[in-house]
């Protein structure tokens, strides 16, 4: 590709840039939540589903309740509510701002064999529903099973009657209530009145504070969530410690060994007939890995995951991005597109240090190894959703978006990244010249394999991230919104002290077993964290959910394989980076002739 043509592209992706964020404002119409008394309030209907199962959900008027008529008014939140399946709808209840409703009717609801049907299908699986009110959701359940009844007449029963309480500071909404009154019994025939009241009531909390009643405090703050994080911090301590004492004290013997020019021939004779470990593979450590090209791919997308979460986390602490529907998605597609340069700096820079030749196919591999394989699992997913005809499905709109995002923004910094690495930091650099022949690896126990190495190097690691991993696993399946990225920022800052601690402990072990195959063995002892977080999502999944059914099982391990293959990438790229410095920079200070 000619520089024209790259500075083409540059210019092309910088004024995309510019329209998406300082044009679209001029076209948004959010509200500012400030009202007049008698201002008209929407109250939106959203989804419904079984309780236990989160992620099988599906419009709320699939269940025959009182439908506003043709054509309702939808609210489209942003990318990321669409892909966490939300579809809002206006509901056409009256709701005006200060204004007490007693009981009013929204439908007089004539049951028949095919509604009663549904409605008991979906009582039996205890489904509930979610609405809107400014931004703010209330939940509640479709009716209620009495298992006392020996007959089917009266033992499903679905509420009628929704009580919502509408709390509110001067001008603004600030909390909402949904309770659920006059059960009736399910029998075809019936004409059920469906019915709510408003009930408005003043308060004291601030707009600034109206979140907090969704947060669970006594959960994410428990005392157990703060021994773990000081556990974890122990753990660092321990590791840093195990590698500056005990490995470097050794570097620091072989060094002044090897380095004597003094001694007698006796004893320089006894030395090398002594010598034995990481200095014998000096002509071969730097021998370019297998597979260079896919290394470079996953290294570049494993560095461009951990700034990316690193950013993620930033701005959820900053910008509080729990409280807006789909706005940590969006942030996440959003930030993933923009630091596509790392990862093409890195994948490139790398590629060509090693003698890589073909570095189109290298860019392009990295551009779309991540990508293609979440597209790939989402692709299963969302045929599963379209089939059970599921909101989990994504609207082929909302594909177009995501590809077009990833086509005119990630791809082009990725090309872009290349260039700049090659260009900048792709000279060959190794503290020793690569030997023509490759020399022998010795056979050694088992436990300096390298699949064991690999194998051992991710439960460290694991174990410093296992509590986080509950409350995310627990926030994610259970309905409780993740708040505190500041425990999750102090949880990944450890992850990658420890990651890069017990990968280069691994690496000088399998060095000194005198096999240089170092790199991929580096890769896989960081990432074999991932295998054990999906184990563990194994026992999660048994253990602590009550999910059930084909829809809900795939979903739950699909979005597990997506998420423990990024952090796979992730610590695979940052054990392989510690591993490449901690190499160069013990074989800088030995003679490699």
């Amino acid at each position: 590709m000619s520089s024209s043509s790259v500075f083409s592209t540059v210019r092309s992706f910088s004024l995309l840039v510019f329209v998406f964020f300082f044009l679209s404002p001029a076209f948004a119409s959010e509200s500012d939540h400030k009202y007049q008394p008698d201002d008209p309030i929407t109250l939106w209907v959203n989804k419904v589903g079984p309780y236990n199962n989160p992620q099988e959900t599906y419009n709320y008027y699939s269940l025959p309740f009182c439908h506003p008529g043709i054509n309702p008014a939808h609210k489209w939140g942003g990318l990321g509510e669409v892909l966490g399946g939300n579809e809002l709808i206006d509901s056409h209840i009256d709701i005006k701002f200060q204004k007490n409703v007693d009981k009013s009717t929204i439908c007089q609801l004539e049951l028949d064999e095919a509604k009663v049907g549904q409605f008991k299908d979906a009582i039996e699986n205890s489904y509930w529903f979610e609405f809107f009110v400014d931004d703010l959701p209330l939940w509640g359940f479709v009716g209620e099973l009495h298992p006392g009844k020996n007959s089917d007449n009266g033992k499903h029963v679905l509420y009628t009657h929704k009580n919502i309480v509408i709390k509110y500071n001067k001008d603004q909404i600030i909390h909402v209530n949904l309770t659920q009154e006059s059960p009736k019994p399910l029998e075809a025939g019936r004409i059920l009145d469906m019915t709510y009241s408003i009930k408005w009531i003043p308060t004291n909390i601030t707009f600034a504070r109206r979140f907090d009643v969704y947060l669970d405090y006594p959960f994410f703050e428990h005392q157990i969530h703060w021994f773990s994080v000081f556990n974890s911090f122990m753990m660092v301590i321990f590791l840093t410690g195990l590698v500056s004492m005990i490995l470097m004290r050794t570097l620091r013997n072989d060094y002044a060994k090897y380095a004597r020019e003094d001694d007698d021939l006796e004893t320089l004779e006894r030395d090398v007939s002594e010598e034995s470990g990481w200095k014998l593979v000096h002509g071969d450590v730097f021998r370019s890995p297998r597979n260079l090209v896919l290394l470079s791919a996953i290294v570049g997308t494993g560095a461009q995951l951990a700034l990316l979460v690193l950013l993620v986390i930033l701005l959820a602490i900053v910008g509080t991005l729990y409280v807006g529907r789909g706005a940590i998605v969006t942030t996440f597609i959003l930030c993933y597109a923009f630091t596509s340069f790392i990862s093409g700096y890195v994948s490139g820079g790398m590629y060509s240090r090693n003698g890589g030749k073909s570095w189109i196919k290298s860019m392009i591999l990295t551009a779309s190894l991540f990508p293609f394989l979440c597209f790939g699992i989402g692709f299963i997913l969302n045929t599963i959703a379209i089939f059970y005809g599921s909101l989990a499905a994504i609207p082929f709109g909302t594909m177009v978006i995501v590809f077009v995002i990833w086509a005119f923004i990630s791809f082009p910094l990725a090309l872009l990244g290349t260039v700049v690495g090659r260009n900048w930091s792709g000279a060959p650099n190794n503290p020793c010249r690569v030997k023509t022949i490759p020399r022998p690896i010795p056979e050694k126990k088992w436990y300096l394999t390298p699949s064991v190495v690999s194998m051992m190097g991710g439960l460290l690691p694991f174990g410093s991230i296992f509590i986080e991993m509950y409350f995310v696993f627990t926030s994610f399946w259970n309905y409780k919104v993740y708040y505190v990225y500041g425990f999750m920022l102090l949880v990944f800052m450890i992850l990658i002290i420890v990651t890069v601690c017990v990968t280069i402990v691994g690496t000088y072990f399998l060095l000194n077993a005198e096999n240089y195959h170092w790199q991929w063995t580096s890769f896989f002892s960081a990432a074999s964290t991932a295998v054990y977080v999906y184990l563990y999502s194994v026992y999660y999944y048994y253990v602590k959910t009550k999910m059930s059914g084909f829809f809900q099982t795939s979903f739950y391990f699909g979005y597990t394989l997506m998420f423990c293959l990024g952090l796979g990438i992730l610590c695979g790229a940052v054990g392989y980076l510690g591993s490449n410095l901690f190499v160069r920079r013990i074989y800088r200070n030995i003679k490699c002739d």
